[in-house]
C-alpha cells in the first residue's frame, strides 16, 4: 500500500514523469487506522525520536503508536519513500490520511482506486 501511494504522490506512475518537476496526484486514504501488520511487528517494531540531548532517545512500539496516532505508521512509511529533495514537502502535503470512511474532499471529485 505504501509503495503504490508513494508512486502516485511523486508522479512516477504518469507518462510525463520528470525527476525535477512535482506533477504527482493528491492521494486520500480512507480508514487509515485499519492498517494491519504481520508477525510480531506490533510489539517488536519501534519508532525512535531523539531530543538531541544526552539520553533523549524515546522508543515507542507500534502498538502504542497506533493508539496514540493511528495514521503515523502509514505516513512514516510513505514519507520515507519520497525523494529527499526540495520537492518532498510539497509531495507530503498532498497526502491526506483520514480516520473513518467519510472525508471532506468530495468537492474535488476524487477517483476511487482499489489496491
Amino acid at each position: 500500500l505504501a509503495t503504490s501511494i508513494a508512486r502516485m504522490i511523486s508522479g512516477r506512475d504518469r507518462v510525463d514523469f520528470t525527476v525535477h518537476l512535482d506533477n504527482g496526484a493528491y492521494v486520500i486514504v480512507l480508514n487509515a487506522e485499519k492498517i494491519t501488520v504481520t508477525g510480531t511487528k506490533e510489539t517488536a517494531k519501534l519508532y525512535r525520536t531523539h531530543s538531541q540531548y544526552m539520553g533523549g532517545l524515546k522508543e515507542t512500539p507500534l502498538g502504542k503508536m497506533r493508539e496514540k496516532n493511528p495514521t503515523h505508521m502509514l505516513r512514516h512509511a510513505i514519507e520515507g519513500m519520497l525523494p529527499r529533495t526540495r520537492l518532498r514537502n510539497g509531495m507530503s502535503q498532498r497526502l491526506k490520511l483520514v480516520i473513518g470512511g467519510s472525508h471532506d474532499f468530495e468537492a474535488q471529485k476524487p477517483e476511487t482506486i482499489t489496491l
